[in-house]
């Protein structure tokens, strides 16, 4: 169950990061010209999304500090999972995907994730 969880938030964190450095130097995220559907969310509060690269990166790397916590052993590394993945949920859908699986991996595996 460890090596899911540090799978899948390896993948969304160099994604955001990526995605996040590409849109800062392009103006345009990788993919698809339009963002996908977590951009009319952000862009209905009067937020330019091609804006927000930044906050991309920091998400990329609070995922990969995350990963790093884990492979660590880190007892930090469990109530930084649960913030980081809360706090991705509007990223849809793969953040959102990808943070309900790391949700549920450590609430309802906890100890196969983060040995005490």
């Amino acid at each position: 169950m460890k090596f899911v969880v540090i799978g899948v938030s390896l993948i969304n964190g160099l994604w955001m990061l990526i995605d996040g450095i590409y849109v800062l130097i392009n103006g345009k995220y990788l993919g698809p010209e339009k963002p996908g559907p977590w951009a009319p969310l952000l862009s209905f509060t009067g937020i330019d999304v091609f804006k927000l690269g930044p906050m991309f990166i920091g998400f990329g790397v609070a995922w990969l500090v995350f990963v790093a916590g884990l492979l660590a052993g880190s007892s930090w590394a469990y109530w930084w999972g649960i913030i980081v993945a809360l706090l991705t949920l509007w990223y849809l859908p793969f953040g959102t995907l990808i943070s309900l699986i790391v949700l549920a991996a450590l609430i309802f595996f906890h100890e196969r994730v983060i040995p005490a």
